[in-house]
């Protein structure tokens, strides 16, 4: 396989990459490969999210919490739809022509 060279790369960059490898225990060699690939995915509309053991796990234990919140007027009903409600029938609010006022004589 053709070694991948990159010139002139931005230092935070290179961090990025490094540490992308770094955690998943690649080489930077490796991580550039993996990097591209995933890259490609993401932009043809294939990728799917790939998180770590720890991230998963993580957002497995959040996501599982969020399903044990009481139904409560409050925080349960954060990213919900509020219930339709029908209104009740409504006061007449029309305008009585046949009242006058008049003055007293």
């Amino acid at each position: 396989m053709t070694d991948i060279v990159l010139r002139e790369i931005d230092p935070r960059l290179f961090e990025r990459i490094r540490r992308i490898g770094e955690a998943r225990g690649w080489d930077v060699p490796d991580t550039l490969l993996n990097v591209l690939m995933h890259g490609l995915e993401a932009f043809e509309g294939g990728a799917t999210p790939v998180f770590a053991d720890a991230e998963a796990h993580a957002l497995e234990a959040a996501i599982a919490a969020l399903e044990h919140v009481p139904d409560d007027p409050g925080f349960a009903l954060i990213g919900r739809a509020a219930p339709i409600v029908e209104p009740a029938d409504e006061p007449d609010q029309s305008i009585d022509t046949s009242f006058r006022l008049e003055s007293p004589a």
